[in-house]
């Protein structure tokens, strides 16, 4: 690509998505594309397919102009786009007719079934995607791309849409394929480990639509996920893109403007009374007793989640991480109250939990705005019911300081339906703090944001948790970001019956920063033990945890 541009719109109304680009990409080169959403990454990967033409420069190709799509250039989307009539091998079998309508219908089964082999669906030929999990249809997707047998793969972003462990996997047999094909790939990709793991070259894309400098991956090939944890070359590479990306991303950053009103919460206690209370409630103010939940089933009862024992501390933040399935997600809404309790019981300053009440504020994945009304608006319902003593002024200012907290000072007019999920999620998490909440429950509250979203809604979250040192249990699949916000993790074994598996305490200073934590030496220690209980559980499996520690210190 040589001093390509690209825009849309017209007029006042255009917007200039790609700024002047030149890349060269080598024969056999594996190359990632980094950068935030709406920075113009996938309008990139279209021109390079042919689905878009550039506004000036040229897209060429083995030399020649790229004049629109072909099957010499393979590309895997976000979503995965399959015939929902057809089967795995049909869905592939359109890609081997297009490109080799002449097989015999041996030949032609035959590709079919090496393809589907390559990415591990052999199992599953006869299956329609309805029938495939997410990772499935993903992996479908690939093999369909690689059926074309083109000379470049391009993929847009082909595992943002999986979960931590499935993603893992999948980015393991794309490697896999790349290093038996040596084919020249081109990946979009808005997660800089697996722009790391994956690429020979990392080229981030500016916000302005501009590229960076690249960045040469020289750790060895092949690589191995667990061993680069360990690898000096991959901490200081991660250190750099990280650094790199925060500052170009996430310039501003949240200044104190407006103080609190003294305005006492329903479920405050009077002054003197929490004075008497002091030493009691500070250590095990939140307690899981013998936690229980059991699903009717057809089959019989279905037992979740077994035993949960899980002692916290008035003021301390537990991140709990497991893979998908475990039970993570049953036991926070236990503690929220909207799911009914089997055996065991959970209590909160002293008085057992029964139904939802605004003591527990919920932030969940999706943030359940109603999009109506302004920011302003969607904290106020909760304000209200919260602070019914207090005048109409102290409350708007509870409303205002924290929108301003989580850097809405210029929106707290907008709609919600004009949000974009960021902002939204930024709303719900400033609601959820305007409760005053004597504990915070947070269900997997970035899992649908971007990377870059995501790393910048974690350092709103801490420095308005910092203010206000509220209780809080944030459930996971991240785990730099169970690291990165909590005081203890605790890990769940896989489901049914599932409980606590190992409970790791993070004794890293606070306030804490992502940059800051990557350059700490204990850091990488606690992702080794947080990744490697992990793997021991991967793929279902179910070893019996050793006993571990459950009251807090």
């Amino acid at each position: 690509m040589k001093t390509s541009s690209k825009s849309f719109g017209q007029g006042t109304s255009r917007i200039d998505v790609l700024n002047g680009i030149d890349l060269e990409v080598e024969d056999g080169e594996f190359v990632a594309i980094l950068g935030f959403s709406g920075s113009g990454k996938s309008t990139l990967m279209n021109l390079i397919a042919g689905l878009e033409s550039p506004d000036s420069g040229t897209v060429t190709f083995k030399g020649q102009p790229i004049t629109g799509p072909g099957p010499d250039r393979g590309l895997v989307f976000q979503s995965y786009s399959l015939m929902p009539w057809l089967t795995v091998g049909g869905n592939v079998g359109l890609a081997v007719d297009a490109v080799f309508p002449n097989l015999s219908k041996p030949e032609r089964q035959a590709k079919i079934d090496h393809y589907v082999g390559m990415v591990g669906l052999s199992h599953a030929t006869a299956r329609g995607p309805a029938e495939l999990s997410g990772g499935m249809r993903q992996r479908v997707s690939v093999a369909r791309a690689l059926a074309m047998s083109p000379e470049m793969l391009l993929l847009d972003e082909p595992l943002s849409a999986l979960d931590a462990l499935t993603r893992a996997n999948l980015a393991d047999e794309i490697l896999d394929i790349w290093e038996t094909d040596k084919k020249t790939c081109i990946l979009i990709t808005n997660d800089e480990d697996e722009a790391i793991f994956l690429a020979d070259r990392i080229i981030p894309l500016n916000p302005d639509g501009t590229l960076a400098a690249p960045v040469t991956v020289n750790i060895p090939r092949p690589r191995d996920r667990s061993a680069m944890n360990d690898d000096a070359v991959f901490k200081a590479l991660r250190a750099k893109v990280t650094k790199y990306l925060m500052d170009v991303g996430i310039a501003s950053k949240i200044e104190e403007t407006r103080r609190l009103p003294d305005a006492t919460p329903i479920h405050g206690v009077p002054a003197a009374l929490s004075a008497a209370q002091k030493g009691t409630l500070a250590e095990r103010y939140l307690v899981f007793s013998q936690l229980h939940k059991v699903y009717p089933t057809p089959k019989g009862p279905l037992t979740v989640v077994e035993d949960f024992e899980l002692k916290v501390n008035k003021g301390e933040f537990i991140s709990l991480i497991g893979h998908s399935g475990c039970g993570k997600s049953t036991v926070l809404t236990m503690a929220a109250g909207l799911n009914p309790i089997s055996k065991g019981a959970i209590r909160l300053d002293g008085k057992h939990i029964e139904g939802a009440n605004p003591e527990r504020a919920v932030v969940f994945q999706s943030p359940n705005l109603f999009p109506w009304l302004t920011a302003k608006e969607n904290v106020a319902i909760g304000v209200a019911k919260v602070y019914p003593n207090a005048s109409q002024a102290e409350r708007q200012d509870v409303i205002e300081y924290y929108l301003e907290r989580v850097g809405l000072a210029d929106s707290m007019d907008k709609q919600a339906s004009s949000m974009s999920n960021g902002m939204r999620q930024r709303v719900g998490i400033a609601r959820a703090f305007a409760l005053s909440p004597k504990l915070l429950l947070l269900d997997e509250p970035f899992g649908m944001l971007d990377s870059l979203t995501r790393w910048e809604l974690q350092e709103v979250l801490m420095e308005v948790w910092s203010r206000t040192k509220v209780t809080a249990v944030c459930v996971t699949h991240d785990v730099d970001e169970a690291i990165l916000l909590a005081d203890r993790v605790v890990m769940m074994t896989n489901g049914p019956q599932a409980t606590i598996g190992k409970i790791t305490e993070v004794n890293l200073p606070r306030p804490r920063t992502r940059k800051a934590l990557l350059e700490h030496p204990d850091y990488y220690t606690y992702r080794a033990e947080v990744l490697s209980f992990l793997e021991v559980y991967e793929h279902g499996a179910k070893p019996k945890p050793k006993p571990t520690t459950i009251a807090a210190e």
